[in-house]
């Protein structure tokens, strides 16, 4: 008897439920996304809409917009091309698109519209977070990553190449008006003057233009420079009115403060007398950097972030130009307070925010863990600071509890850039300029705190429980892909190869958690 099969006609009417609601699982990503965003106030984007006489043609609904965006950034999407194809093809966009969808330039519009009121939504999602108990304020680990601007390195050039550039170009622009007032005279000599015209060759047109941006992007330059040369003298120590008293010096603090201001300066006045950075055509705000994995030089923003230890949740992020995290420190502990409304009790960062000033004016608000140079040397550098402060984080990181503390910072920050940039595949932004990439950053993380949150909510009414004489972690510490709710292009392979050894399973078994179902 021939075996039966199921018929699989494409002429079959309906290959789909009549309703987009009954395309996806009860438990899909994307049913969570439309209930939290229906949480969020959205009325900074809904009030933009408003007209008083009612004309126009009727626009998609921000809200619908919202919900595509943010499931996107979820799923690591964020080209408005692929976003749009998203819409016809995955059942996931369709569904949270109500089955319509607006085109690229349409979602690419109203993403840069919006991208102010869209990155505020970080404060709403962490306060959700927050409330669910996932943000615990005992220890906060601190730290930044390179992301790719959206610029070409080739297109970065020293101070001193722009005046090669200039000096050669120039000398370009002078033999081409040479040669037109050659021309103009032979012309006037053979028919006369008058009717001439009076638009520019279009070699001589294109080297002028080039000639201009490079001037430009030397100004831009000379300017950066003599900012940052204001910023240092406004910066400087006050000096003490009067007289010191007799026999009163200067503590160790104060001599290590106003030492490194006059240091500060005098780098600014050098780079102000001869820069030494590089401009961008494309993105002048973005700055060449050496990215810290690859050890290699990339056209980048430094992205940082403060991660609580409890579930990972991301309580402040920022987007600097600074090519080292020195001077983050005290602008991430600020904007932790501020959003969360506390310091943390204990705050670890890398040696690479180590900063005297700030430890000093910080180290009352919370207990900070930076090691002055990399735990890793055996002896004391001869450039590291030996001032008092720095000698007393040292012995206490040489403690046992202060060796355990520090040892939870790359445990907590480290594997959160882990999961955007490798499982999300966020390793460029995708705008220019560095308020648009501080937004985008922003989106960025409200995303991962999402995903977090989400993965506590399905915990709740998760029938999972841990095997017996084993400890559960923390559900919002799991990956995306081990979830009880769906996600995209993850395939049972994968997963059986990261799970083999779970739940007293043999090494060779492939049977998946009873509570997850995947989407190919």
């Amino acid at each position: 008897m021939a075996k039966r099969f199921l018929t699989c006609s494409l002429e079959q009417p309906y290959l789909l439920p009549p309703s987009p609601n009954d395309w996806l699982p009860e438990s899909h990503l994307a049913r969570f996304v439309a209930e939290l965003i229906g949480e969020l106030d959205l009325s900074a984007i809904t009030g933009e809409y408003g007209r008083k006489d009612g004309r126009g043609k009727a626009a998609y609904h921000p809200e619908m917009m919202v919900r595509l965006l943010i499931y996107a950034y979820c799923t690591g999407q964020t080209s408005s091309r692929k976003i749009e194809e998203a819409t016809y093809v995955n059942v996931a966009y369709r569904y949270l698109a109500a089955n319509q969808q607006p085109d690229h330039d349409t979602i690419a519009t109203f993403r840069k519209q919006h991208l102010k009121a869209l990155a505020d939504l970080f404060i709403q999602v962490l306060r959700l977070c927050q409330e669910a108990g996932l943000v615990k304020l005992g220890h906060v680990a601190l730290d930044g990553t390179k992301i790719k601007a959206n610029a070409s390195r080739r297109q970065s050039v020293s101070y001193e190449r722009l005046s090669e550039q200039e000096k050669r170009w120039q000398q370009t622009v002078d033999e081409l008006l040479a040669k037109a007032e050659k021309t103009d005279a032979t012309e006037d000599e053979q028919f006369g003057q008058g009717n001439k015209d009076e638009s520019l060759p279009e070699e001589l047109a294109k080297a002028e233009k080039r000639l201009a941006a490079i001037r430009a992007a030397k100004a831009a330059l000379k300017q950066r420079a003599e900012t940052k040369l204001e910023e240092a003298r406004q910066a400087a120590p006050p000096r003490p009115l009067g007289r010191p008293k007799k026999g009163a010096s200067p503590s160790a603090t104060e001599k290590t403060v106003a030492e490194k201001h006059r240091n500060k300066c005098k780098r600014a006045r050098k780079q102000a007398k001869q820069p030494t950075s590089t401009h961008n055509y494309t993105d002048p705000d973005s700055r060449l950097m050496v990215d810290g994995a690859t050890k290699a030089y990339v056209q980048a923003y430094n992205a940082q972030a403060a991660v609580d230890e409890q579930a990972q949740i991301i309580v402040a992020a920022s987007v600097t130009q600074e090519v080292n995290d020195r001077n983050q420190l005290a602008p991430l502990l600020a904007e932790t307070q501020q959003n969360v409304g506390a310091f943390p009790t204990v705050a670890s960062a890398d040696t690479g925010y180590w900063d005297t000033e700030f430890i000093d004016q910080y180290q009352t608000q919370a207990s900070l863990l930076v090691p002055p140079e990399a735990t890793r040397n055996s002896e004391i550098p001869a450039n590291a600071p030996k001032n008092d402060t720095a000698q007393a984080m040292r012995e206490r990181l040489k403690t046992e509890e202060g060796k355990a503390e520090y040892k939870r910072r790359a445990a907590t920050v480290e594997p959160v850039f882990g999961q955007i940039k490798q499982a999300r595949h966020f390793r460029q932004f995708s705008l220019r300029g560095v308020a648009a990439v501080a937004a985008e950053w922003q989106l960025v993380c409200l995303t991962h705190n999402l995903l977090k949150l989400a993965r506590h909510r399905r915990a709740q009414t998760s029938p999972f429980s841990a095997p017996p004489g084993r400890r559960r972690r923390s559900p919002a510490h799991s990956s995306t892909r081990q979830q009880t709710f769906f996600v995209p292009g993850v395939r049972r392979a994968a997963f059986c190869r990261r799970n083999r050894h779970r739940h007293g399973r043999p090494a060779n078994s492939c049977r998946p958690a009873p509570t997850m179902v995947f989407v190919d």
